[in-house]
């Protein structure tokens, strides 16, 4: 059995089970819970735009002690028929990595773990824009794992140093929409890494600062269709500008984890921004 998709496929996992149980991130605070019921409904609602785009939606079973299992960005890196599993830096997560490794093959990947002693942590931090990996590391995931990632795959990798803990995921500051398009939120890097953005993504799209914080770059590509959090106006109005349609949905609920549209999803067919190396 090999992955065979016809169309757009995202993993999704219910948040049955979803709430702030821990801290290890700014934006996570036991005191500032979430509610329930309304993130079943943001993440409802995120499901049906996504499906209304012509999305398949393939569902991972939640499970109870694993609240952020609901951000599935983060369940591996995929390639061709292949998944990189993670290796999450905190231990509240390392239980995911088994569900993750059921999951995938079950829809027909073969998986590959990294060598032990290496942070990594899926698709969070290691994007495909045209045929390079930008690759987040130092908050969350390692440099090293993403050069062995990079040499497996076969594939150019640029490390981006990450410098914010509030945007402590390369997916949360860094969105490729297209081979040579990219939203993004320089002051969450160093100066190394913006200079590199600069040179390697044709048309780099910025962000505002108060719009980072609406997790604007947490975003969904679809062809020419940007899934995004609501209340991102100036983004919004830009993408429009360079021809594509806006879906904005409230998902505040999930940002009280550090998690927005992006989180929430992985693309199983590949993106529409990566252009994987020959096998």
């Amino acid at each position: 059995m090999t992955a065979d998709f016809s169309g757009p496929t995202i993993l999704m996992c219910p948040a049955d089970y979803y709430g702030i149980e821990y801290e290890i991130n700014p934006w996570m605070s036991r005191s500032r819970q979430s509610d329930p019921e309304l993130s079943r409904q943001q993440w409802h609602g995120l499901r049906s735009v996504l499906e209304s785009l012509g999305v398949d939606v393939r569902l991972m079973e939640p499970v109870d002690g694993l609240p952020d299992l609901v951000f599935t960005a983060n369940a591996g890196l995929v390639c061709r028929d292949s998944v990189f599993l993670p290796r999450f830096r905190h231990e509240a997560r390392q239980g995911e990595t088994p569900l993750d490794d059921t999951c995938f093959q079950s829809h027909g990947f073969q998986t590959v773990s990294l060598p032990e002693g290496m942070n990594f942590e899926g698709a969070g931090d290691a994007l495909f824009c045209g045929d390079t990996l930008f690759a987040g590391y130092l908050i969350r995931s390692d440099a090293a794992a993403m050069q062995w990632v990079a040499a497996e795959i076969g594939c150019r990798v640029i490390p981006l140093q990450l410098v914010d803990d509030y945007y402590y995921h390369l997916d949360t500051c860094f969105c490729p929409l297209s081979a040579t398009e990219a939203i993004c939120f320089l002051p969450a890097f160093d100066e190394y890494a913006q200079q590199a953005l600069r040179e390697h993504v044709p048309e780099l799209i910025e962000v505002e600062a108060d719009e980072a914080r609406r997790f604007a770059c947490n975003a969904v590509a679809v062809g020419r269709h940007v899934v995004l959090n609501s209340g991102c106006p100036q983004l919004e109005a830009e993408l429009s500008r360079r021809g594509f349609t806006t879906h904005p949905t409230t998902l505040d609920e999930f940002i009280k984890a550090g998690g927005s549209a992006k989180c929430l999803t992985l693309r199983l067919d590949g993106e529409d921004a990566a252009v994987w190396p020959i096998d």
